[in-house]
């Protein structure tokens, strides 16, 4: 799918004179055809339908997404506060599709690992879809699990000594995924952080 912002009434707007396919229409089609075509070369014989959509896509893919597996967009790569500044369409759709959402940035790390962080809840839904992933691909599973530090707090021992339930949630979390993806490389790592988010986010640059 590909939502473009120019109204159906302006559908032949601004062709440039003596160029074919020009106009911000055939722009906004040509998109479309252009993942469908990389669609087809991924998986040629997958069915594959396309739409185009006029609006924010911040107003039609959550729509679209109920009832649906999973929806995956890219990423243009704006993070921080310039990405909310612009309107970052991965961060409004994580908070408001009524499925999972997938962020694809295919330029970082696409042979792996993959990285699954849990909850002390154990996220099953969350290990589930990476070993599937981890299955699909070949690529090798790390399972974190980030306990929170409060600030100047210095970790005497090994984490996994000084937070033993979380030990035994990644364990147990291993174990699962052995199951789940027979074949695959599972590793496990407690890690600690005054913050969690930052601690799952410096855990991804090695990983896809």
């Amino acid at each position: 799918m590909h939502c473009t912002l120019s109204p159906p009434l302006t559908l032949n707007l601004d062709p440039v004179p003596d160029v074919a396919d020009s106009g911000r229409q055939r722009s906004a089609q040509a998109t479309l055809e252009e993942g469908l075509a990389q669609a087809k070369r991924a998986a040629p014989g997958v069915e594959i339908q396309t739409s185009l959509l006029y609006g924010r896509p911040s107003l039609h893919l959550p729509k679209i997404s109920a009832g649906e597996e999973v929806l995956v967009v890219g990423s243009r790569g704006i993070g921080g506060f310039t990405g909310l500044l612009v309107g970052s369409v991965s961060l409004e759709m994580a908070a408001t599709a009524a499925c999972p959402v997938a962020v694809i940035r295919s330029d970082q790390h696409p042979d792996g690992p993959i990285l699954v962080a849990m909850d002390s809840s154990g996220s099953a839904t969350a290990l589930e879809d990476a070993c599937t992933l981890a299955s699909a691909t070949g690529a090798d599973l790390k399972i974190v699990h980030v306990e929170h530090a409060p600030a100047g707090y210095r970790m005497l021992r090994d984490p996994v000594d000084t937070y033993p339930a979380a030990g035994a949630l990644l364990n147990s979390a291993v174990v699962t995924a052995r199951d789940l993806a027979p074949g695959t490389t599972v590793e496990q790592q407690l890690l600690t952080d005054t913050s969690i988010p930052r601690a799952i986010l410096n855990a991804s640059h090695v990983s896809t």
